[in-house]
């Protein structure tokens, strides 16, 4: 059986965690594995990915295969775009040096586009945040003109007198 990358379950109810390891195929999910590569958090956002780069691209390199969800991280990481790319070394269609140019080019990329999320969901949180204040404010100062118009007396209206009020002819 060949070796499969895949996750391994940790984290109470409700709230996962998973290690991503290099295991025998007919193991189970949670039992013996060969080696622990890195860690996934889905719970956070963005989600919390933590790889050793070198063993992921040594292992898929020497013909482990990844699960569905591990074959995702794998590819936002960049793991897999480096296997492609050493296989076009393979095959004479690019020199090394052309593929750490590419791989370089892609990771800087990769990068600017979570620094940009990250960035888009703080400024979201404080937009939120100013919002919730300002309707927290607004509920407050309802609040006490309504106190104010109750411990106020109210003041007599004056009687209008037969001559200023209207006559409904009907």
């Amino acid at each position: 059986m060949p070796a499969k990358i895949r996750l391994q379950r940790h984290g109470k109810k409700g709230q996962p965690f998973y290690h991503i390891v290099v295991a025998d195929g007919r193991a189970p999910r949670d039992g013996k594995f060969i080696e622990r590569i890195g860690a996934y958090n889905p719970t956070s956002n963005p989600a919390t990915i933590e790889l050793d780069f070198d063993k992921a691209f040594k292992w898929v390199k020497d013909g482990a295969q990844p699960t569905d969800t591990c074959k995702a991280i794998l590819s936002y990481k960049g793991v897999l775009h480096k296997y492609h790319l050493h296989k076009g070394i393979a095959k004479g269609a690019l020199t090394p040096e052309q593929v750490e140019a590419k791989f370089e080019k892609w990771l800087g990329e990769k990068e600017a586009k979570i620094t940009g999320k990250i960035d888009k969901l703080a400024s979201n949180k404080a937009v939120e945040s100013r919002k919730r204040l300002a309707a927290e404010s607004a509920a407050k100062e309802a609040k006490a003109a309504k106190i104010v118009a109750k411990n106020t007396p109210a003041a007599e209206a004056p009687e209008v007198s037969e001559e200023q009020a209207p006559e409904a002819e009907a």
